[in-house]
C-alpha cells in the first residue's frame, strides 16, 4: 500500500468590528475554495510545514494556536496511484495584513463563518471551521503556547570526565537542537527558560541566537538543583503561567514528570478531548519524554485561571 502523503496546513482567524472571520484560498488549477495547506518538506515537522505553507499561500505570518481535527482523503500520487493524504492542521490567529500573493494561490478570500461554510468546496473542510467556531463560543480560541523540551542527546556520561552540568550536546543533539528551533518558531515563542546545564541551554541557544531572545536559566530546573529542592522546578512553570506568554521551558529527565504533572490539574474540564489530553500529559510524564522532544501545551488565560485546552507532543 502507498504510504501516506504528509500535509500540513492552517485555518488563519481574526475578528473585524466584533466578528469572527476566516480566510480561505482559491486555486485557480482546480477552481476551489479551501484552507491554505501543503505537502511536507523531506524531514519537515507537522508544525513548521503548517506555518510555511499559510505564508507561502496567503503572504500572512502565524504562529500556531491550538490544533484543529486531521483530514484523511484520497489524492492521486505522482505516479497516478490512488494514496491517502493526511493533513495536520492548527487555529492560526493572524496579526498583520497579508502581502502580495504568489505561487498557485489567486485570491485569499476572508469571510464570516456561515459565508465561509457555504463558499468551501470540500465537505472535510467544514470540519475544522466547526471545531474553531466551537472554541471560540467556549472563550478558547484565542491560546497561548507553553512548550516543555527536554534536552537534546548529549555526549554519554560515562565518557565524560568533567563537571557534568558542563556536559554537551553530541553531533546528533547538535542537529536536534536546530529542529527545535524550528518547531519553537511556528508557535512564536518569546520567552526561553532553562536549566543553566549546557546540554539544555544549548537545545535553546539556535533558537534564542535566531530570535534575539533572551535566554534565562534557572538552577531550579537543573538535575543538581532539584535532586537539593524539588518544589522550586514547579515555581518557575508557575511564573510562567503567571505570565501568560509563549514559552519554552527546557529541563532533564527526572525533573519533567513534576513539571507535567503541575499541567496536569489545569486541564479544562470542559474540553470535548479533555480525558485525552489529561492522558497525554499523564503518559508523557509515567513514561519519560525522549531527549529531544518537545511537548506543546495550549492554554487559555493566566495565573490561577490558566487551563490546558489541547497537548502536542512531537518527537525527535
Amino acid at each position: 500500500m502507498t504510504a501516506p502523503i504528509p500535509a500540513a496546513g492552517t485555518i488563519p482567524w481574526r475578528r473585524r468590528r466584533g466578528q469572527l472571520e476566516v480566510a480561505l484560498v482559491h486555486r485557480p488549477k482546480y477552481d476551489d475554495w479551501s484552507w491554505a495547506k501543503g505537502k511536507l518538506d523531506p524531514g519537515e515537522a507537522w508544525p513548521v510545514a503548517a506555518v510555511r505553507e499559510t505564508e507561502e499561500e496567503t503572504s500572512l505570518e502565524v504562529g500556531l494556536g491550538r490544533p484543529l481535527p486531521t483530514a484523511e482523503y484520497t489524492v492521486l500520487d505522482a505516479a497516478g496511484t490512488p494514496a491517502t493524504k493526511t493533513v495536520h492542521y492548527w487555529a492560526a490567529e493572524a496579526t498583520r495584513p497579508a502581502g502580495a500573493l504568489r505561487n498557485e494561490i489567486d485570491e485569499v478570500r476572508w469571510l464570516d463563518v456561515v459565508s465561509a461554510s457555504d463558499r468551501l468546496d470540500y465537505a472535510r473542510d467544514r470540519d475544522q471551521l466547526r471545531a474553531l467556531v466551537r472554541a471560540d463560543k467556549a472563550g478558547t480560541l484565542t491560546t497561548w503556547p507553553l512548550a516543555l523540551v527536554r534536552h537534546a542527546h548529549a555526549v554519554g556520561r560515562g565518557s565524560w570526565s568533567g563537571d557534568d552540568r558542563l556536559r554537551p550536546l553530541d553531533r546528533a543533539g547538535q542537529g536536534r537542537a536546530a529542529e527545535v528551533a524550528s518547531l519553537l518558531a511556528a508557535y512564536a515563542v518569546t520567552r526561553l527558560v532553562s536549566s543553566p546545564s549546557v546540554r539544555c541551554a544549548d537545545t535553546l541557544r539556535p533558537y534564542a541566537a535566531a530570535t534575539g531572545a533572551s535566554l534565562r536559566t534557572k538552577d531550579g530546573l537543573s538535575e543538581e538543583g532539584y535532586a537539593a529542592d524539588a518544589t522550586r522546578a514547579p515555581r518557575h512553570l508557575l511564573r510562567l503561567l503567571e505570565r501568560g506568554a509563549p514559552a519554552v521551558l527546557c529541563s532533564h529527565g527526572p525533573v519533567l514528570p513534576d513539571l507535567l504533572g503541575a499541567l496536569l490539574p489545569l486541564v479544562h474540564p470542559d474540553e470535548p478531548d479533555a480525558a485525552s489530553v489529561a492522558q497525554t500529559l499523564t503518559t508523557a510524564a509515567t513514561d519519560s519524554m525522549a531527549k529531544g522532544e518537545v511537548l506543546v501545551a495550549h492554554l487559555v488565560g493566566q495565573g490561577e485561571a490558566a487551563r490546558v485546552v489541547a497537548v502536542e507532543r512531537h518527537l525527535p
